[in-house]
């Protein structure tokens, strides 16, 4: 077969802020609303307005405003050079890209991972610690403050509790075996090198001045997100992958195939990048409710780390399925 050149231009910045998961058990039902991007261009050149599109610009533009080189050290809250648009493609609003659109509304709301309730503000500093590979912002920060309003003016005609078709990453099938990190590679040598370089650091816009980010962005190494972000998830990259990339592709005219899109997003999940402490804390109080692709542990169940990172998932969810309707039989001791 042969393959179309593959360059992932705009992958990565975490994991990925506000992304609803892959995983068709864990999306809520979407609604039949037909509903459309609200135009900024439309705001008036009033504080909401400027504020508003100050959020749209720390997406697209994260390096330049808060990145590690950014001009003021006060402001330099993320710790790689990405910038949050490299994830949520076209500033957040390309379906099945990762979109941010339609999901004000559903915050506050439980996070498996926190074991609480969490914030949209919340929500957002858990991009800023992992796909940023940073530090949490101030609540009442302008950057906070700008974030969070340009999310709530994505959200502008949703009601509370009305699901945006397009979340995520969509969901195509997943294989009956692991992903192959080996067949990745392969894939990733005759295909995507020219974009990403030989040992995947992208395309510095200029290597002498880091504020302007990057043409193409890292896959891996020191200037990519960490472990815990949400594109360290094989699930989440797999499918980004098929829905998206090469750039211009989208999820009604993928190009990779379902299995190449595996086995190269395998390829990316098995290289070196930064590491974040303390993710043995995650779901503590609700491993039930770790993705199975989490690669991590503790875990709920007894499958390998190699398992959760690579797949196949079947059998953990079948575990997980099993231990949960034990627990929903066990009597209730608190009685």
């Amino acid at each position: 077969m042969t393959l179309i050149r593959i360059c992932f231009a705009a992958v990565l910045a975490l994991g990925a802020l506000l992304a609803i998961p892959a995983t068709a058990e864990e999306n809520p039902k979407a609604s039949g609303l037909i509903w459309t991007i609200p135009d900024i261009a439309a705001l008036p050149d009033d504080a909401h307005g400027q504020l508003v599109r100050r959020g749209r610009e720390l997406i697209v533009a994260t390096y330049a405003y808060i990145g590690p080189h950014a001009a003021d050290p006060a402001k330099r809250f993320a710790g790689n050079d990405l910038a949050c648009g490299n994830c949520h493609l076209d500033a957040g609003t390309k379906k099945f890209g990762l979109p941010i659109f339609g999901l004000y509304w559903d915050f506050p709301r439980y996070s498996a991972r926190t074991g609480a309730d969490i914030s949209i503000e919340d929500r957002i500093n858990s991009c800023m610690t992992r796909s940023m590979n940073g530090r949490p912002l101030p609540a009442q920060s302008p950057e906070m403050r700008a974030l969070a309003a340009y999310l709530k003016f994505l959200s502008s005609g949703v009601a509370p509790g009305e699901q945006i078709p397009g979340h995520g990453a969509d969901t195509m099938p997943e294989l009956d075996r692991a992903a192959d990190p080996k067949h990745g590679e392969l894939l990733y040598a005759r295909a995507c090198l020219d974009c990403h370089n030989t040992n995947g650091s992208g395309v510095a816009r200029s290597p002498q001045a880091m504020s302007l980010g990057y043409a193409v962005p890292p896959l891996w190494g020191g200037d990519s997100f960490n472990d815990g972000a949400g594109m360290a998830r094989l699930v989440t990259l797999a499918n980004f992958l098929h829905s998206n990339m090469p750039h211009g592709a989208d999820y009604r005219d993928p190009i990779l195939s379902v299995e190449e899109a595996w086995d190269l997003a395998a390829y990316v999940e098995s290289q070196a990048r930064p590491q974040k402490a303390g993710l043995d804390r995650d779901f503590s109080s609700d491993l039930l409710g770790k993705p199975v692709d989490a690669p991590y542990g503790p875990y709920a169940g007894k499958f390998p780390d190699a398992q959760h990172k690579y797949g196949p998932f079947a059998p953990i969810r079948a575990e997980l399925a099993r231990l949960k309707a034990e627990k929903d039989k066990a009597p209730n001791k608190a009685r």
